[in-house]
């Protein structure tokens, strides 16, 4: 997303009463984003990593907290539906989840815990 159209955006959100604000490029990355600060202390960072679809990843602290996938044509989103996509987003439910293996892992071979005393005398001393 280019700078101008980013602060159009934010300017956009504010009006509506979202904490919104540009976030600008890192090192290696020339597209701005929106930074959506939640009221739990999570912020959604929303299309700024070049990619042609609207998409946010949820941090917490700068750790991945869940995300909100692609949405379907957004490329050719107008910034009205981008407000829209941003201001009515489901921030609550983390998306990203790992899926289940094919084929379950095997158990670790440990060795037996050891006999305590106490589990010997009631035994009567058979282990």
């Amino acid at each position: 997303m280019e700078e101008e159209r980013a602060r159009r955006i934010v300017d956009t959100l504010r009006a509506r009463n979202v904490f919104a604000h540009v976030k600008l490029p890192q090192a290696g990355i020339t597209q701005y984003g929106i930074r959506v600060t939640l009221t739990d202390g999570r912020e959604a960072i929303w299309d700024n990593d070049g990619t042609a679809g609207l998409e946010a990843q949820i941090m917490r602290n700068g750790i991945l907290v869940g995300f909100v996938p692609s949405i379907p044509e957004s490329e050719n989103f107008g910034d009205g539906q981008i407000v829209e996509a941003i201001a009515t987003a489901d921030y609550d439910r983390p998306v990203g989840r790992s899926s289940p293996s094919s084929s379950p892992r095997p158990a670790p071979n440990r060795a037996p815990a050891p006999v305590s005393l106490a589990q010997r005398l009631r035994s009567g001393f058979r282990n």
